[in-house]
């Protein structure tokens, strides 16, 4: 066996250009952990965050950004049961994925069921809990209910209406008119943001609004989704790259809470990393939900292109654009 391996490695805050390809020593599980063989890891918009040294959830640089893995069991630490070699396994890593290995606690690992690809278990790892806690664990949903997802083409939005649709809602995606051909093919109707007020354009559609909104955009986009809802109707903010500056965010989230509750409405704020550092509990239990989900293919996570895992520079270049529809994932197919 080789006795380095290769990661994508930040080393300098920046943009994907910072990334570079570094040899590590390959080291041995310690007590309570395992050693993971990286097959797929996800790209999503906290690497990019993590890349410009903004996230406050992963180490100081240098660091190896990738935030969810699915791989096989290369070693087991000591005290470790559950697991065997080459076993293949999933974990939400927040950081270190972009790498042919992994160590981590073994705690954080789950099983990838047959009839799940590497590819697609890494692809629903982030979008697919975020909505399906959002939508089941915050607004709590009930089948007839309506519902309006901004950022409707993204990965999480995608996840969103996909999920709504199993629960029974209908559903309002908001997206540029180019994407509206994603929107509809997911069960959902298209708004298209940019042709008004989101508040106006969703009562035009539902006069008294929608019970629940999931808002990805934040900063001036809270009060039209917080005017989309009906009294009594539920805001969910999640995964905020819009705002700048303490000053900022702390209005952006003053007016979920307190903007939302004065207006009749109750407003809260999701986060997958800091609901699962609270508490790994729910994300267990909710990952294999959505892994049976994929098995029965009653989702289809919406790949929209992969990557060598090695190339995450070019993969995280892509996202940085602005122009995905969907998931990248990387794959490591030795």
């Amino acid at each position: 066996m080789a006795a380095t391996y290769r990661a994508a490695m930040v080393t300098k805050p920046g943009g994907p250009e910072v990334l570079q390809i570094v040899e590590l020593p390959i080291e041995a599980p310690g007590s309570g952990q395992l050693r993971v063989r990286v097959r797929a890891a996800g790209v999503g918009s906290t690497d990019l965050m993590l890349l410009a040294g903004r996230y406050r959830y992963a180490p100081k640089i240098p660091v190896v950004p990738g935030y969810e893995v699915a791989g096989a069991v290369d070693a087991i630490g000591a005290g470790v049961t559950g697991f065997q070699l080459g076993q293949r396994v999933a974990a939400l890593t927040v950081y270190g994925a972009f790498a042919e290995i992994l160590v981590r606690e073994a705690e954080h690992f789950l099983p990838i069921p047959d009839g799940v690809s590497d590819r697609d278990a890494a692809a629903v790892i982030l979008n697919y809990v975020t909505a399906w806690q959002m939508i089941h664990r915050f607004a709590k949903v009930t089948p007839g209910g309506t519902a309006l997802v901004t950022g409707a083409a993204g990965g999480v939005g995608t996840a969103a209406l996909q999920l709504l649709r199993l629960a029974g809602m209908k559903t309002y995606g908001a997206a540029s008119a180019s994407k509206h051909g994603i929107v509809r093919s997911l069960g959902a109707i298209p708004i298209d943001y940019r042709a008004g007020s989101l508040d106006r354009l969703t009562r035009a559609l539902e006069p008294e609004g929608v019970d629940c909104v999931f808002d990805a955009v934040g900063g001036a986009n809270i009060g039209p989704c917080i005017g989309a809802l009906r009294r009594g109707g539920t805001l969910v903010g999640f995964g905020f790259m819009g705002a700048s500056g303490t000053i900022s965010t702390l209005a952006m989230f003053a007016n979920i809470f307190l903007g939302a509750r004065l207006r009749g409405r109750r407003g809260t704020f999701y986060g997958i990393t800091m609901l699962y550092r609270k508490d790994p509990g729910p994300l267990r239990e909710d990952l294999p939900k959505i892994f049976a989900l994929l098995a029965e293919k009653k989702i289809d996570p919406l790949i929209y292109r992969t990557f060598p895992l090695l190339e995450a520079g070019r993969a995280l270049e892509l996202l940085a654009a602005g122009s995905v529809e969907g998931k990248i994932v990387l794959t490591n197919d030795e």
